[in-house]
């Protein structure tokens, strides 16, 4: 295998990312705009009910489009970032996996920790959802979330390293991935519930837009990981040079 530097890991995480973001685009814009729409028809009912309906600064055709787009694309960009910077110290110590396998269980890792466990505490909510003075509360919340995910997980996987030697490999991966199920209850248990949701919001809408934004997410870390594992096994592991023909002799 060749010796890459991270610099060069680092462009193609970020080239994976912006396919990533292509991709969460497409989704979010398939799948979540009509969702968003819902809830914006839904809030503009209310506030015109109430004589308070302003005009928004920027068209819900720009921010659909263009905004969306733009906020993808950094997204994926700045994550693909990020996680090829995790597969260059996760490789050859996690196991031994090629540069495929370990971009796949980067990825995994990662939407496990920074999507799944922090949005089954605080799931996301469609506009119109949420009280505007406590936002500041909620994202903090929800970045604490992150911060003690990403924690937890990587103290499951020194524990399971640890105990490898005296359990073997399996029993150690079973009880680490048991520790980490603990602590997330146990982080679910103590950090405080948020529930905004109006009495008369449409549960069934609520539900759409969780599942919409799940799948974003889970596009999000699957393209990454196809497409980094494809870049970095080129870099890393290339294709051996084919065999030169052979002359015929006379």
């Amino acid at each position: 295998m060749n010796t890459v530097s991270p610099r060069a890991l680092l462009v193609r995480g970020m080239l994976a990312g912006l396919l990533a973001g292509v991709a969460a685009f497409l989704v979010a814009y398939l799948l979540g705009e009509s969702k968003v729409d819902a809830a914006i028809a839904i809030e503009e009912a209310g506030e015109a009910a109430h004589d308070h309906a302003e005009a928004a600064p920027v068209s819900r055709a720009l921010q659909a489009t263009a905004g969306l787009g733009t906020g993808t694309l950094l997204y994926g960009i700045a994550l693909g970032g990020i996680a090829a910077l995790v597969f260059c110290f996760a490789l050859g110590r996690i196991g031994r996996f090629g540069p495929r396998a370990t971009a796949a269980l980067v990825s995994g890792g990662l939407f496990l920790t920074v999507a799944l466990v922090p949005f089954l505490k605080y799931p996301a909510n469609p506009p119109a959802v949420g009280d505007p003075d406590t936002v500041v509360r909620r994202t903090t919340l929800y970045l604490l979330m992150i911060a003690l995910s990403v924690l937890l997980a990587s103290g499951a996987l020194i524990l399971g390293r640890r105990l490898a030697p005296r359990l073997g490999n399996w029993n150690a991966s079973v009880l680490a991935s048991v520790a980490f199920v603990a602590a997330v209850g146990t982080a679910y248990a103590l950090l405080p519930a948020v529930n905004e949701v109006p009495e008369d919001f449409p549960a069934a809408l609520i539900w759409q837009f969780r599942l919409a934004s799940l799948a974003i997410q889970a596009v999000v870390w699957t393209t990454f990981g196809l497409a980094f594992g494809f870049l970095a096994e080129r870099a890393i592991a290339p294709a051996a040079a084919p065999k030169e023909a052979v002359q015929p002799t006379s």
